[in-house]
């Protein structure tokens, strides 16, 4: 899928997205709480989504939230508010970043290198955007590593690709390795497919 593409997908989904948050939350918000409530200073959320990050980011950060999807970001808007947190929300292509080199103490992504047309240039975006001293932190998904499911995923990829512009069966690693971020630290959970990565730039 384009860029176009993904957008109109997601204005069909922002609603049934944000009303799911709870289960989100069920399901994936330890490892969101985990990677991301410690970090502090200017903090980029790439493909910020409805917020559902936000939750989890303390109170003290300056937030920053990107998303391609209008209707995602209105969503976000309104959990924004309603968490009283302080940030920016602006509409924008992850793929090419309206940021100065440098910009963010740190840069946080969740489940979106399933959604990018070019995963590798979004990671190298995040990369560029981010300090030296910095460091990027994702929560992403992709293939089991229990065959069972695996095999499930893989009947349900192209289907589900078709539908919501989003790569079940991706290989998260593959894509941080290939932008050439260097890795400090990786785990795995949920039967292997969640992977949390927190990596640095060059």
């Amino acid at each position: 899928m384009s860029t176009k593409d993904i957008q109109t997908a997601y204005a069909k989904y922002a609603d049934l997205v944000d009303r799911m948050e709870w289960f989100d939350r069920l399901l994936i918000g330890r490892y969101r709480r985990k990677q991301f409530e410690n970090i502090d200073g200017r903090v980029l959320d790439v493909a910020c989504g409805t917020g559902t990050n936000f939750r989890h980011l303390s109170e003290t950060i300056e937030l920053v939230g990107i998303d391609i999807s209008p209707e995602m970001l209105a969503k976000a808007r309104e959990r924004r508010d309603q968490l009283n947190l302080d940030g920016e929300l602006h509409r924008m292509d992850a793929q090419a970043l309206e940021f100065p080199d440098d910009s963010f103490d740190a840069v946080i992504s969740t489940l979106s290198t399933c959604t990018f047309p070019d995963p590798i240039a979004a990671l190298q975006e995040m990369e560029r955007v981010c300090k030296a001293t910095g460091q990027i932190l994702l929560v992403e998904h992709g293939r089991s590593s229990v065959e069972l499911i695996a095999r499930f995923q893989e009947w349900r990829a192209d289907s589900h690709y078709n539908k919501m512009g989003c790569r079940s069966t991706q290989e998260p690693l593959e894509h941080v390795s290939k932008a050439g971020l260097p890795i400090l630290k990786t785990e795995s959970g949920m039967f292997g497919i969640i992977t949390t990565v927190e990596a640095q730039p060059n």
